[in-house]
């Protein structure tokens, strides 16, 4: 399977010219396209989406929020530097959090709540046969949302939700590494077993490795462009 090129112009039409704007240079962001101290500049990304600087201000605005943009005094919006170790550390604290998560969904989860993360791991297979990341990455939140929903703790989920805000874009590029779609449907496979024989050890163990997995695709994805830029 093909990796889709980033375009922003192709991403869903019911999402808001703002969020548009903030997936595009998200994935620019994390893949190093944009590279730390790069200067967004308002006007040229206007003018590059077709959009006035309402919506471009809107984007930023959430791409500071989560630590991709730091706002600087006289140079205004300015990409973060994120290092390698920085990455893995977010991963693994991430992957300890989906685990607790999951291993509590597992034996929390009521059956309508199993049926529909089984409808979405389902549903997913159509996706990654059609080469679609913007829909699986889209069906992935949801199907990570239900299992934080599932452990039926308000503050365990909120907590998880804000992790996966912050690292939202580091998990929706580690999707574009080649081949990495059909693992992680492979590996969410193993998690729904898990829930619904109700092992919340061997869910919890299955999605630490999912996440596991994610990092390295992400390094892998990242160390490719790197190359394929110095050459």
């Amino acid at each position: 399977m093909q990796d889709n090129p980033m375009n922003p112009a192709e991403e869903a039409p019911s999402l808001l010219l703002s969020e548009r704007i903030r997936i595009a240079l998200a994935d620019e962001i994390t893949a190093g396209s944009l590279v730390p101290g790069a200067t967004l500049d308002e006007q040229q990304i206007g003018d590059r989406f077709g959009a006035s600087r309402t919506p471009v201000r809107e984007a930023i605005r959430q791409l500071s929020a989560v630590g991709l943009v730091e706002m600087r005094p006289r140079r205004g919006a300015v990409v973060s530097g994120f290092t390698t170790q920085r990455i893995i550390d977010m991963f693994e604290m991430s992957a300890e959090i989906e685990a607790m998560c999951v291993r509590l969904a597992a034996y929390r989860m009521n059956p309508m709540e199993r049926s529909r993360l089984a409808q979405l791991h389902e549903d997913s297979l159509a996706m990654v046969e059609a080469g679609d990341i913007d829909a699986y990455d889209r069906m992935n939140w949801s199907f990570h949302q239900v299992i934080y929903e599932g452990t039926h703790n308000a503050f365990i989920a909120e907590q998880a939700m804000a992790l996966r805000d912050r690292m939202a874009a580091f998990r929706r590029t580690q999707l574009r590494e080649t081949g990495r779609p059909v693992r992680s449907r492979e590996e969410h496979g193993d998690v729904v077993s898990a829930i619904m024989r109700g092992d919340g050890e061997e869910a919890a163990r299955c999605m630490r490795a999912h996440m596991f997995n994610a990092s390295i695709a992400l390094e892998r994805f990242t160390a490719k462009r790197e190359e394929m830029g110095g050459g």
